[in-house]
């Protein structure tokens, strides 16, 4: 018998989302018919991202809290008491037999509604620094997978299981060769190509140092990958030339790694696993803008074995 039935939950960013789909991918390939289901936030990128996978997903109208007082803020409580009517409703009709989470606001109403009912639930925590959420439900969770050491300081030491992260299969096993990808970029083979990642959001100031040394990278004939970020693509299209592709994202991340020669980076805990298996030069730079900068922690794991660079946004200057 494999015909489970599995509902993923997790989203607002790439963090969340890739590794929920690499689960379902896993799981799907242990049990060919199982059924699975995807539950996010309506407005987000996982509901693009999670359908381009192959899989069904279903959206919540829910929202992160700000740090400030905002409208969004004060719609919080109608939107959460939505979220558990309509995760009450997906779980009654879909009957999992196992939840996951892998983090964001998203997966919370879901995962508390299904433990409730007593359906086991598993959390899976990127970071170095659990997230909000995943601390909220621990105490429902039956398992929380971990990708580092002393994350009992955040969840019940009896139900951690360290699992490192969960990493998409055309990452784990990339294939690509350098001319494949340079052939799909429309890269100069003659030329070194440096890959700017700022994260699935994009980077004000990862932006705003590349822009500032384009300059250089023309002196040096360095070609770049340039992922900018949805919210900014407008802002720096205008820069495409030959030797700067500029994209809002990547979806062939495998061929982007097969390119580069060099990688600026974020440091999400999903961008360092699998800059971990990729083994090109990373330079990361972590968001300031994280709980606890969880970032900087994660960048560190790999820079204190000299496995990487890392700078300070404030060292940019």
């Amino acid at each position: 018998m494999d015909n489970y039935r599995f509902i993923l939950s997790g989203g607002g960013t790439g963090g969340h989302i890739y590794p929920a789909i690499a689960i379902a991918n896993a799981l799907k390939e242990r049990y060919p018919n199982a059924k699975f289901l995807f539950v996010g936030a309506r407005d987000r990128m996982e509901m693009e991202k999670v359908p381009q996978a192959g899989y069904n997903i279903k959206g919540l109208w829910i929202s992160g809290l700000q740090r400030k007082l905002t409208l969004k803020n004060l719609l919080f409580p109608i939107k959460l008491i939505s979220s558990l009517i309509k995760a009450g409703k997906i779980v009654s009709e879909f009957k999992p037999d196992l939840v996951v989470g892998t983090g964001g606001f998203a997966s919370g109403p879901l995962l508390r509604v299904a433990s409730k009912r007593g359906i086991p639930c598993v959390l899976q925590e990127q970071n170095s620094f659990a997230g909000l959420t995943n601390k909220l439900l621990a105490s429902r969770a039956a398992r929380i997978c971990v990708a580092y050491d002393k994350m009992e300081r955040y969840f019940p030491k009896e139900k951690i299981v360290k699992t490192g992260n969960p990493v998409r299969d055309h990452i784990a096993a990339i294939t690509a060769s350098r001319e494949e990808a340079y052939a799909f970029f429309g890269l100069d083979s003659e030329k070194r190509t440096l890959l700017v990642l700022g994260g699935s959001l994009g980077s004000k100031r990862i932006n705003e140092l590349v822009l500032d040394q384009l300059p250089l990278f023309e002196e040096i004939e360095v070609q770049l990958l340039w992922q900018c970020g949805k919210g900014y693509f407008d802002q720096y299209e205008r820069y495409t030339n030959p030797a700067v592709k500029v994209l809002d994202f990547v979806n062939r991340m495998d061929l982007a790694y097969a390119a580069a020669d060099v990688i600026i980076s974020r440091a999400g805990a999903s961008s360092v696993s699998e800059l971990c298996i990729v083994g090109k030069p990373v330079i990361f730079i972590p968001s300031p803008n994280v709980a606890e900068d969880h970032q900087t922690k994660n960048a560190m794991a790999l820079v204190a074995r000299s496995a990487a660079l890392m700078a300070k946004e404030e060292e940019l200057d």
